[in-house]
């Protein structure tokens, strides 16, 4: 039996990393293998078992996190994982890249060290497979479904497609990249999630009757009439793939790239298209700006490349590393973290953290760095300057002054680069795509797709889900929209549904 009390007891302790040197040398994902089971089932023991479970309410999936854990500690793991996959399509993934906001609202998180709730995630997750738990449900309803499109392949997509597909309805996903995945594919590192993992899932959709058409763009190779023609509803899940550009000169020289970009030549590496990426950091001196999980991912792959150096510039302050004023429990805080890549970074400059101490906000401290590169918080970029073949030579950037974040006057500084990679996020889909007036799909004041609270649209029959329709957001999220939008879609088609629709698409996440 499982210790109740082990949250008084029991400290919380971490998934076991590689060394970050051993890392360097490889692109398998950076934890150890096998180290995981081990340690879950005591860190399950710390769950509270509290009345009010906030961590089931901060995650859009509605995950049932104290069930699972409960039954981990119990060492039930096969209840454990019906559970789990009760409401999340695909945990491997979330486990491997969501933030966790679920830990943020966990209780022991209001003065103390949160349940390490993504690992018992993952864990499940992966003995779910190894098990044969994780099995593919082709659908066994008597009655025949509809011909439903989905356009897109990303978690969103994914998610709406097995859902309709294991209701009865036959499922067609339209993905204009050569393989299926979406940002899964090609926006994430191989370090961060293996694509084997993703391989393994795209083949339980095929089995349960999922099609997949690639290498067909939605809106060109195939019409919006032809889609309303072909099929009785239609699910827009394309994504927030227009990025956000500095208005600073020089962004349009030739060394200067969307972070999506140099991570998309990355993955095609990865995955035997090429032998060298076009955009590879190798020997260069990389400049990546922004501060997100984004430039963090182009950050370890540069590494791994040979950059010469890199240096990141965040334009937010250095963060606290507890929740400050302004970020009570249980919203999801903005705390000093140190992802992986920052470990490995630091590692190479001999510096245990190459921005100075946690809690710096600007100046010389904020700025420190080594001939390795470094992480230079409250820095706004001011321009990219070419060097005398009219390439990229060097970044410009300044102290950023509290408030608009304007460039401090006298702080200005230029650090030489042949690489800049612009990870600044995305705001919204991409603009001027022809299947939007083929559809009959309006675009927002917030750049977004335009639908109701039940995700459907002006046009009869057509559903936006994901960040095509919310906006940049997380894996949770578009897992959440997908499987909302699905029983919207069963709903239309059937007149009812059995389908969970875990979020509406006005929901947001846990603020003030």
């Amino acid at each position: 039996m499982a210790e109740r009390m082990a949250f008084l007891t029991t400290p919380r302790a971490e998934r076991a990393r590689r060394d970050a040197r051993e890392r360097l040398g490889d692109r398998r994902e950076v934890y150890r293998p096998g180290a995981l089971l081990p340690l879950v089932g005591g860190q399950a023991e710390r769950c509270m078992d509290c009345g009010l479970p906030f961590c089931h309410a901060a995650c859009p999936l509605g995950n049932l996190v104290p069930e699972w854990n409960r039954l981990v500690a119990d060492a039930d793991w096969r209840a454990a994982a019906a559970r789990l996959l009760a409401t999340n399509n695909f945990p491997e993934f979330t486990g491997r890249l969501c933030p966790a906001p679920c830990e943020s609202a966990c209780v022991l998180a209001i003065d103390g060290d949160a349940v390490t709730i993504k690992n018992v995630e993952l864990a499940i997750a992966d003995r779910a497979w190894a098990e044969g738990w994780d099995a593919a449900q082709p659908p066994e309803r008597p009655e025949p479904g509809g011909r439903v499109a989905v356009i897109g392949s990303g978690p969103a997509g994914l998610a709406a497609a097995q859902q309709l597909t294991r209701a009865g309805h036959a499922t067609t996903v339209y993905e204009r990249a050569d393989r299926a995945g979406g940002l899964l594919r090609y926006g994430i590192p191989p370090f961060r999630l293996e694509k084997h993992r993703l391989e393994r899932r795209l083949a339980q959709l095929r089995a349960e009757g999922t099609e997949f058409r690639t290498g067909v763009w939605a809106g060109r190779d195939v019409t919006g009439e032809q889609l309303r023609a072909g099929y009785d509803a239609v699910v827009v899940a394309v994504g927030a793939g227009a990025w956000r550009v500095p208005a600073v000169p020089g962004c349009g020289l030739a060394g200067v790239h969307p972070a999506l970009e140099y991570l998309t030549w990355a993955n095609r590496v990865d995955e035997g298209d090429r032998e060298v990426s076009p955009l590879s950091a190798r020997g260069r001196r990389v400049v990546v700006v922004g501060g997100g999980d984004t430039a963090a991912d182009c950050l370890g792959t540069a590494l791994r490349e040979g950059a010469a150096s890199v240096t990141q510039l965040d334009i937010n302050p250095c963060p606290p590393e507890r929740r400050g004023p302004g970020q009570p429990w249980p919203v999801h805080p903005k705390v000093y973290r140190e992802t992986t890549s920052h470990e490995e970074l630091a590692g190479r400059a001999g510096a245990s953290s190459l921005s100075g101490e946690a809690g710096a906000s600007s100046g010389e401290e904020a700025g420190r760095s080594s001939s390795a590169g470094g992480r230079v918080f409250a820095a706004v970029t001011v321009g990219f300057e070419p060097g005398p073949d009219g390439r990229l030579a060097a970044v410009r950037y300044a102290e950023a002054e509290p408030g608009d974040r304007g460039p401090r006057a006298g702080t200005e500084r230029v650090l030489p680069a042949e690489l800049a990679l612009l990870a600044l996020g995305f705001v919204g889909p991409e603009p001027d795509q022809p299947l939007y007036a083929q559809l009959g799909l309006g675009i927002g004041p917030e750049g977004t797709l335009e639908r109701d609270d039940g995700f459907g649209t002006a046009a009869d029959g057509v559903f936006v889900a994901g960040d095509a329709g919310r906006g940049q957001s997380l894996i949770v999220w578009a897992i959440a929209e997908g499987r909302s939008a699905a029983a919207a879609v069963d709903r239309y088609l059937r007149g009812r549904t059995e389908l969970p629709s875990p979020v509406r698409a006005s929901a947001r996440a846990l603020t003030l």
